[in-house]
């Protein structure tokens, strides 16, 4: 369920705490296939699917950088800010990429709201420390901070 803060200050009261869980997404092969195109990453472990088999995974999986890109669509259904403007992703300060994701998976994203600081114009940057779950794996596959500004 999408949490929803009525404010900016309803956003600091949460720091600290775990705040939300996105949906799941599931990864495809055509998906991983597109992301090799974009980045020029054809390597065989991604986009070989017979070599692949004969890998360390026994299959496909996906960049790591795919994984990461994802994080905007897992921040877009965990939660909102009512009466944002406009949210840009400022960068990473930590990444980790923990565990393969087989073609196939499917993904969520746990944030966890680390600070929430007043920028100007009239917004905040918050500092979301993001878990990425493989369902049905032990381990997550990412580990980030993310930090992201939104304007009111």
């Amino acid at each position: 369920m999408k949490k929803t803060f009525d404010s900016f200050a309803d956003v600091a009261a949460h720091v600290g705490q775990d705040v939300a869980v996105s949906d799941w997404l599931t990864i495809s092969q055509a998906q991983i296939n597109q992301f090799a195109q974009a980045t020029l990453d054809h390597q065989w472990i991604h986009t070989d699917a017979e070599k692949a088999k004969a890998g360390p995974f026994g299959t496909p999986i996906a960049h790591g950088f795919l994984t990461l890109s994802l994080l905007p669509a897992m921040f877009a259904t965990a939660f909102e800010v009512k009466q944002t403007r406009m949210g840009i992703n400022y960068g990473l300060n930590k990444v980790r990429f923990t565990a393969p994701v087989p073609v196939g998976s499917r993904l969520r994203g746990h944030m966890h709201l680390l600070a929430c600081e007043p920028i100007e114009p009239e917004g905040v940057q918050m500092t979301w420390r993001v878990t990425v779950e493989c369902e049905g794996a032990d381990k997550p596959v990412c580990i980030a901070e993310s930090l992201v500004r939104q304007y009111a």
